[in-house]
């Protein structure tokens, strides 16, 4: 059976070029097929890699996406693995990188686990984004972490709706629409709750609002979640995973639901920084105090 795995690296970091030259170097060593972007290629020197045009049809067939960087690389990879169904592991070479599956400390056993395919896949819902004015559509997208109505020079006048139900109107600097995977980024930083990944669920986070009824709130994912910003006040921006941007006019309607196709990750088994529970990657990533703990009493 003919083994393919694709390489993305963030080439503006030197430790993310050498990193990547020494998985290339260590999957082809192992008889894997790897694949490397053409817009990467000269950074890294893919020595026994093949270059590949950077779309979607890059991960085609491919077993794996192995990213080199941060959360940010990896949600740019996400781009090119969703189409395919491609699972996506993450390097961490940034600062938290709540979406790496390993630390670049570990690279070499994980690459050893890619090899004996001793790893899972798990999947993370997505979100559809719509945005229309007045019927015409200004965005046809979606997003892993989330999609935010923000301000643009001025404060947002909106109304948030729940299933076809008004919510609440807000003034505000912005409005966030999260999965639980997002839950730990930007929804975060806003005051709203952490999610487990295996939850669920939607999140909606007013940024800033002023307004008696402004709590986070965590909805059903078999909603459609809507944000409108009022005809004859500023306009605003929508940005999906901090990526994409759309420009919002005033009397813009931006309405998020759960995405037709997830983002699958790859776990790997045997490595220590990995693997781990959701609680234990919080407790590192965030470096929360747990000295005491002394764990379940045994009979």
């Amino acid at each position: 059976m003919n083994r393919t795995v694709l390489v993305t690296a963030h080439t503006g970091r030197e430790a993310a070029v050498d990193s990547a030259r020494l998985v290339i170097d260590r999957l082809v060593g192992a008889g894997i097929r790897v694949r490397v972007l053409d817009v990467e290629a000269d950074d890294i020197g893919c020595r026994g890699a093949e270059v590949v045009p950077c779309d979607p049809g890059a991960a085609k067939d491919a077993e794996m996406l192995i990213v080199l960087g941060g959360d940010g690389s990896l949600l740019r990879s996400a781009d090119l693995a969703r189409p395919t169904g491609t699972p996506l592991l993450g390097v961490n070479l940034g600062h938290v990188g709540f979406l790496a599956e390993a630390e670049v400390a570990d690279l070499k056993a994980a690459v050893d686990s890619v090899v004996a395919g001793r790893y899972d896949v798990e999947e993370r819902m997505t979100i559809d984004v719509l945005a229309r004015q007045n019927g015409q559509v200004l965005a046809d997208t979606w997003a892993l972490n989330e999609a935010t109505v923000e301000k643009g020079e001025r404060m947002l006048e909106v109304v948030a709706e729940i299933d076809g139900r008004p919510l609440s109107r807000w003034g505000c600097d912005g409005v966030i629409c999260a999965t639980p995977t997002g839950s730990t980024a930007y929804a975060f930083s806003a005051g709203g709750p952490v999610v487990w990944p295996e939850v669920e669920a939607l999140l909606m986070v007013p940024i800033s609002a002023h307004a008696l009824f402004a709590r986070p709130m965590v909805i059903s994912p078999r909603s459609t979640l809507a944000v409108e910003i009022l005809p004859d006040t500023p306009g605003g921006v929508l940005w999906c995973d901090g990526r994409r941007r759309f420009d919002l006019p005033s009397g813009s309607r931006v309405e998020v639901r759960r995405g037709s196709q997830p983002v699958r990750l790859a776990r790997l088994h045997g490595v220590e920084s990995t693997g781990a529970p959701f609680t234990d990657r919080l407790v590192a990533k965030f470096e929360l105090p747990v000295q005491g703990w002394r764990g379940r009493v045994r009979p």
